[in-house]
């Protein structure tokens, strides 16, 4: 059962689907809890982009953790635990922090810099990561982009890219995982 349980902590193909299954309830919950709230439907839609992006980084971040500490403790981690570590503290901490700042987004305490702040922060975190982060990125530059955007249509556009974008990271992240193969083999880098 323990080795069962550690198999999964350490796939990373599994990680993905369950990291955006979480930011999809997330973003259920904020929603439920908004019906009936006469706040503007910006906001909302900034605050929900904003919560998905930071509970799946999160989600991811601590997966990270797990599975180095997994990895450790059977004695199969292939790195050094100091670099490791600070990558999966390197996401956790931006992410957490987007994920509190979803509050300040609905309750209007939020000029905008700050929501453009956070998401850039993780972008770039997760881009200086290594370019195949991209995709992981992506949810944050697109909050960047809502964020800054002055016309309706541009906000719709914005809306409507992150939604395929998200469903088309799903679908690619369920087909990874039933391949059972690791990322690189995946990928074809290996």
């Amino acid at each position: 059962m323990i080795e069962r349980i550690a198999t999964l902590i350490v796939s990373e193909s599994k990680w993905l689907p369950v990291a955006m299954s979480f930011a999809l309830v997330s973003i259920a919950v904020l929603l439920a809890r908004q019906r009936g709230s006469h706040l503007p439907d910006n906001r909302i839609v900034m605050a929900a982009m904003n919560l998905f992006a930071g509970v799946m980084l999160a989600t991811m971040g601590v997966g990270h953790m797990l599975a180095v500490t997994t990895k450790l403790l059977l004695g199969t981690l292939a790195g050094s635990p100091l670099l490791l570590y600070p990558i999966g503290v390197a996401v956790l901490v931006p992410s957490w922090l987007v994920i509190a700042h979803t509050r300040a987004i609905l309750g209007n305490d939020d000029a905008g810099r700050k929501t453009t702040v956070l998401n850039a922060w993780l972008a770039v975190t997760l881009m200086a990561l290594g370019l195949h982060n991209l995709p992981l990125a992506a949810p944050s530059l697109l909050n960047i982009g809502y964020r800054l955007h002055s016309r309706r249509a541009t906000g719709v556009a914005i809306v409507g890219t992150a939604v395929v974008f998200n469903v088309a990271l799903f679908i690619g992240a369920v087909i990874f995982m039933a391949s059972g193969q690791s990322f690189e083999q995946f990928s074809g880098i290996e």
